[in-house]
């Protein structure tokens, strides 16, 4: 083909800058084109129909696109979804507009520069405890190896409730790759059928054992509960994190007790039944904020979340696989995201295998969720996705 055309994707002003300098732009031609070469589509949900228009005039003067419903126009609607199409250079050019204008738009300014911000800046996170620390840092992917202590676990039930077993699990994870250890006391399979158990339960079985995990263990140990007594109890213990698959939401007390604690929560989508009244990823984000929310005015600090989408949970096959596809509009959060798919039931429906033999397919998640934005992969095969992990993160470094 004559000049050899070809399309080229860029995410984010360095790739931008990367791309001008390989075909030798100068560089004030680097300073003035790579905002012009970073392409953004961002979603508003519920604009004033008035607001709206403005919004549409200041972005097409400045040579951007802006979507909105049916009916804005002549306002027979008052609010409306709004979808913007533009260039980093045309939204800086509208936002500085925007934010001169009545009617509350300075504020939806706000929301559309920082969404842009986050986007652009990885939430890199440092955390360290008295004897531990972790850090989440570009292309340099962490490992959760999940250690069920439970017997009806979907996957290991059984396995590792006894002291021996688990201890002898918690080492071989770390000897495999682990970065962090998550321990369970009561499962919280999707689907419905787990059993529920008290926390006086829950914590019979745990303690013990996470008392010991603790003394051996040479990473930061992670207590997957949404009662805020069971968390309470398990960081006096000394546990590092709390893994919270109801986001702080089920549990009154359990923002309360991360804030006095001081570490890091990871907060999960989740929901009874599979049925959303509207985009499965605006319900998610909108769900995670709330949760977010919640933390903050309880005083937990904004760089202790780390957020889940909760694949499995209160989600169809198609559902999930939905959210697998657009896993990178999690980003607009400005939280690392952890990725929980490991052989979970949508794998072995799309591939009509076992629970002990979805390995390659949770390989597969594992992946594609790294390159669309995930932190933390949080799995059961702790050696064969730590591979993954690494040889994903290799390709995704050599972008340059």
């Amino acid at each position: 083909m004559a000049f050899n055309a070809h399309i080229i994707e860029i995410h984010n002003i360095q790739q931008a800058e990367q791309e001008l300098s390989k075909i030798k732009c100068d560089k004030v031609g680097i300073h003035i084109m790579s905002n012009k070469a970073l392409f953004k589509i961002i979603k508003l949900e519920k604009i004033l129909s008035k607001n709206a228009n403005l919004l549409k005039q200041t972005f097409l003067a400045k040579g951007g696109e802006v979507a909105v419903a049916r009916g804005t126009a002549d306002l027979s609607i008052e609010y409306t979804d709004v979808l913007i199409c533009a260039t980093l250079k045309q939204y800086k050019l509208a936002l500085a507009q925007l934010k001169v204008q009545p009617w509350g738009l300075p504020k939806v300014a706000q929301a559309i520069e920082e969404v842009l911000h986050i986007n652009e800046q990885f939430p890199k996170r440092e955390y360290s405890w008295n004897n531990h620390s972790m850090c989440i840092k570009p292309k340099r992917t962490l490992v959760m190896g999940i250690l069920n202590l439970t017997p009806d676990s979907f996957s290991d039930g059984g396995r590792y409730n006894t002291m021996d077993a688990a201890l002898r699990r918690v080492e071989e994870m770390i000897q495999d790759g682990a970065d962090i250890i998550d321990i369970g006391a009561e499962s919280t399979r999707p689907y419905g059928s787990s059993q529920k158990i008290s926390a006086e339960e829950e914590l019979e079985r745990l303690a013990p054992l996470l008392e010991k995990v603790l003394s051996v263990s040479t990473v930061p140990v992670s207590v997957d509960t949404y009662k805020g007594s069971v968390a309470r109890e398990a960081l006096k213990l000394g546990a590092h994190m709390i893994n919270d698959v109801w986001g702080l939401q089920l549990d009154s007390e359990m923002a309360k007790v991360v804030a006095q604690y001081d570490v890091p929560v990871v907060i999960m989508h989740n929901q009874e039944g599979t049925d959303y009244e509207r985009d499965i990823m605006s319900h998610i984000c909108d769900f995670l904020r709330t949760s977010i929310t919640i933390g903050l005015e309880a005083g937990i600090d904004l760089n202790r979340f780390i957020v889940d989408p909760g694949i499995g949970f209160g989600k169809t096959i198609e559902q999930n696989l939905t959210v697998m596809s657009r896993l990178e509009e999690l980003k607009s959060l400005g939280c690392p995201i952890l990725l929980g798919t490991s052989r979970k039931r949508f794998i072995g429906d799309v591939l009509n295998l076992p629970v002990e033999d979805r390995v390659e397919g949770t390989g597969a998640t594992v992946s594609v969720g790294i390159t669309k934005g995930s932190n933390i992969i949080r799995v059961h095969d702790v050696k064969a996705m730590a591979r993954v992990a690494k040889m994903t993160d290799m390709m995704m470094r050599s972008d340059g």
